[in-house]
């Protein structure tokens, strides 16, 4: 019966383990630095730094981060001063402040957010240049 209820751990690529866990910042926790997390990371504190996470990162309505977000997806209810670098879905809630650049896949912005910044949505583009440089060598070596 509780077999279901434990937590499963793998092993990635690198040795890196990964829980299903949640890391929690509590409100009122105040920390200075880089957070690195391969698992779902909550911040309600106040973080003075870099949050680097390989799955979800939610920013509650109390959560401030000053500095930037790198992640899969992000929730964001409260404030980000930074900029903030989404591979798949930035989700900006009603209670949102984002001050900096967005990098994402998707964005959706519920009414009464607020965004200060450039905003890259979509996937990369490469540089016209470099593509057509790699096209010529390809013919050249084909003739």
């Amino acid at each position: 019966m509780f077999e279901n209820l434990k937590n499963k751990t793998t092993t990635v690529k690198s040795g890196e383990t990964t829980s299903g866990s949640i890391n929690l910042i509590a409100a009122g926790t105040s920390i200075e630095g880089e957070i690195k997390s391969n698992g779902d990371l909550r911040i309600d504190g106040h973080i003075v730094g870099s949050v680097f996470s390989k799955a979800k990162v939610v920013v509650g309505t109390t959560g401030v981060v000053d500095g930037d977000i790198v992640c899969q997806n992000a929730d964001v209810s409260g404030t980000v001063k930074g900029t903030s670098t989404v591979t798949e879905m930035l989700f900006l809630k009603a209670t949102a402040k984002i001050n900096g650049d967005i990098n994402t896949g998707k964005l959706v912005v519920e009414v009464g957010a607020s965004f200060t910044g450039n905003c890259n949505m979509g996937p990369m583009v490469k540089d016209i240049k470099n593509v057509e440089r790699s096209e010529a060598k390809l013919q050249e070596k084909s003739a």
